[in-house]
């Protein structure tokens, strides 16, 4: 019997250090490896994820799930956004595709036209942009941070275009 394991690492909490995040498959549920910082000892919390199918939306089932009573104190420094992400890949699977195909499908290619896609894959994509932007941002109080950057980033040739042309005749 195999079990379908996917990891990421994350974020501080106050009691509770969360080092790496996943799901599993068999059976569903979120699998959390943490540090208790009072012990300094590692342990691994397995979070069943109930009533979830491959119909359930990602971002409540991540909500409630952060929510909840029993778990709250350990998801606290997971950020709802991996949390969501864990859930798209637990709701893939159960919709039959590959974990590759998840991961891919989190990842935004940059020749990829968003304008194709519907409103769940594009949410994703989006989600995605956003936690990439605020993880590369600089902050002022950033030790790297400088402020009223200028960047060259070189001349790029006009091209021209027959519309161009024919517009420049009529006035």
């Amino acid at each position: 019997m195999t079990f379908g394991c996917y990891f990421e690492k994350h974020c501080l909490n106050m009691r509770f250090e969360a080092k790496r995040c996943g799901v599993c498959f068999r059976p569903p549920s979120i699998v959390l490896i943490y540090e208790n910082t009072e012990t300094n000892k590692v342990r691994k919390r397995i979070i069943p994820v109930r009533n979830f199918s491959r119909y359930s939306d990602h971002s409540l089932a991540a909500e409630r799930l952060k929510n909840h009573p029993r778990h709250k104190d350990y998801l606290q420094g997971v950020s709802q956004n991996q949390l969501e992400r864990l859930h798209v890949i637990l709701r893939d699977h159960l919709q039959g595709f590959t974990l590759e195909h998840s991961l891919a499908s989190l990842q935004v290619a940059p020749d990829e036209d968003l304008n194709k896609l519907d409103d769940d894959e594009l949410a994703r994509k989006k989600s995605h942009m956003d936690e990439l932007f605020e993880r590369n941002r600089t902050h002022r109080e950033d030790p790297d941070f400088v402020y009223d950057l200028e960047v060259d980033f070189g001349k790029v040739a006009d091209e021209k275009c027959s519309w161009d042309e024919e517009s420049d005749d009529e006035f």
